[in-house]
């Protein structure tokens, strides 16, 4: 059967399609992909007669997967289902028309199980996972355990991707991700609901990694097929476990030797652990400070980590000369101004490089959902949630403008610590807001070219024209003219659009 994922451009490559895509071919069934926006979107999904329409989908982008689902089953007649992190929590999705199953949880067992039913006529009573309509109910099949062995599901099959988009085939950095799962129960991430909630497993069941070995071989795989010459590595936490990781820093310069970043926890951050990273080739490493108020970090947050620990860890880069980056949240519930203001002071004190700021979302089944609507704040519908968590706040405050407004300031007076006395004042100002987001997304734009900057020295390639100034004048012109274009002649340039943000830092917040 061919299987087809219509799944929107994002400025980093979807490894969870590719797992799935390489699980349907070992059941002998074929994965296409259609990346949106395309103008020929509908003609191309015509074209490969699908046996079965997939979707994976998060909170913010639902609405939109809905209608091209239902244009979907329109123009092709195919059945749809959905599968991510949106599908697994809200899995009453699935009563809506242009929907028929819902995929709950992992999907490389139950995705080729239902396409090898479709297909062969067989019954779907007994796929694990599978959500699916009863006349006006939902129901719910029983849940497979978790894959155990991540080196036995083999790597991701990057190859229908890739053809679908020569954005991401072209493009020399590439992502790579070593584990799943996590030990750790940070209230709005979505793996405690995931690993507590839906598979009620312990830790060290839903936290898996795969070999030195294996994760070695994809990459030398990938590099000999694609280009390659940086890798991120998106692992929530890229030091989990000592071991590995020293296996990992003694091996990996012989057998890649590429330079690349990672996700390191606070608390468990070692100097030693930075000396190990540095020496195989790390050069810019991210730190989830997330607040520093030690109520909003430990007791709304749950991060378990202390003051000490998040200063500590960021010495500990920027002695070894790494680049050092942070991902911090704003807009707790029951937060206060100062709380969010003391977190700012934080990045100013520890020097960071570059600062990641996201505005919290209380994401379905999300601890941090139920400890907003707890303590009284209002969240919006589902429908309401923002498609991107650095825009706006999907919980009602009544101080919403001045949380916004300090998020999109934040990463300028990391910078510039002379605005910090103006803070206070500066954010109260709803009619400065607009100006505020220009400034936010002019400066992030120059971040990028430092980062960008700092990647072309590590790989050999820098010039003059990846200094920071000019850099950030060719990236604030071509999106000017890009605007333009797109004014008069419609979303044809949005692949343009694509190419510069897949330079950018768009990593999701991550639960490290």
């Amino acid at each position: 059967m061919r299987v087809v994922f219509l799944q929107k451009l994002l400025p980093q490559e979807m490894l969870g399609l590719s797992w799935l895509a390489a699980a349907l071919a070992r059941a002998g069934h074929e994965t296409r992909v259609l990346c949106l926006p395309d103008p020929e979107w509908e003609a191309k999904l015509k074209e490969a007669n699908p046996g079965l329409i997939a979707f994976s989908v998060t909170t913010g982008d639902h609405t939109f997967y809905r209608k091209v689902a239902a244009r979907a089953k329109e123009l092709t007649g195919a059945p749809v289902v959905w599968g991510g992190p949106h599908a697994t929590f809200v899995p009453d999705i699935v009563l809506e028309p242009e929907i028929d199953f819902v995929c709950r949880g992992e999907g490389e067992g139950a995705l080729p199980d239902l396409a090898t039913c479709l297909e062969q006529g067989l019954p779907i009573e007994a796929i694990a996972n599978l959500s699916y309509k009863g006349g006006a109910s939902r129901i719910d099949n029983p849940l497979r355990p978790l894959a155990p062995d991540l080196d036995v599901l083999g790597a991701p099959d990057r190859a229908p991707l890739y053809e679908a988009s020569a954005l991401y085939r072209d493009c020399d950095r590439k992502i790579f991700l070593t584990q799943r799962g996590c030990l750790y129960s940070c209230s709005f991430c979505f793996h405690h609901a995931w690993r507590d909630k839906l598979y009620h497993a312990k830790g060290r069941e839903y936290l898996r990694k795969r070999s030195v070995t294996h994760v070695l071989d994809e990459i030398e795989s990938v590099r000999s097929r694609y280009p390659l010459k940086f890798i991120h590595f998106l692992d929530d936490i890229f030091n989990v476990d000592d071991e590995w990781l020293e296996e990992f820093c003694a091996r990996y310069p012989g057998a890649v030797g590429l330079p690349f970043d990672v996700i390191l926890r606070t608390n468990l951050t070692t100097r030693e652990h930075v000396k190990q990273l540095r020496s195989a080739g790390c050069i810019s490493a991210r730190l989830a400070f997330e607040a520093a108020s030690d109520h909003v970090r430990n007791k709304v947050y749950r991060k378990g980590t202390t003051l000490d620990d998040l200063r500590n860890s960021a010495q500990y880069i920027k002695e070894a000369g790494i680049r050092l980056t942070t991902l911090n949240l704003l807009g707790a519930p029951g937060a206060s101004v100062e709380d969010e203001l003391a977190t700012l002071q934080l990045n100013v004190d520890c020097g960071v490089d570059h600062p990641l700021c996201s505005l919290l979302q209380p994401y379905p089944e999300t601890d941090i959902n139920d400890i907003t609507r707890d303590m009284g704040f209002a969240v919006d519908s589902l429908d309401a949630f923002p498609e991107k968590f650095n825009r706006t706040t999907s919980i009602a405050f009544d101080r919403r403008h001045e949380v916004e407004n300090l998020h999109k300031l934040f990463p300028l007076a990391v910078r510039f610590p002379k605005l910090m006395p103006l803070m206070p004042k500066l954010i109260r100002s709803k009619a400065l807001s607009p100006g505020y987001l220009a400034a936010y997304l002019l400066w992030t734009e120059f971040l990028v070219c430092e980062q960008n900057h700092s990647y072309a020295r590590a790989t050999g390639s820098s010039s003059w024209r990846t200094l920071p100034q000019l850099d950030f004048v060719r990236r604030v012109a071509s999106k000017t003219a890009l605007k333009a274009r797109e004014a008069v002649f419609g979303r044809r340039f949005s692949r343009q659009r694509l190419k510069l943000a897949m330079e950018e830092d768009t990593l999701a917040h991550a639960g490290g």
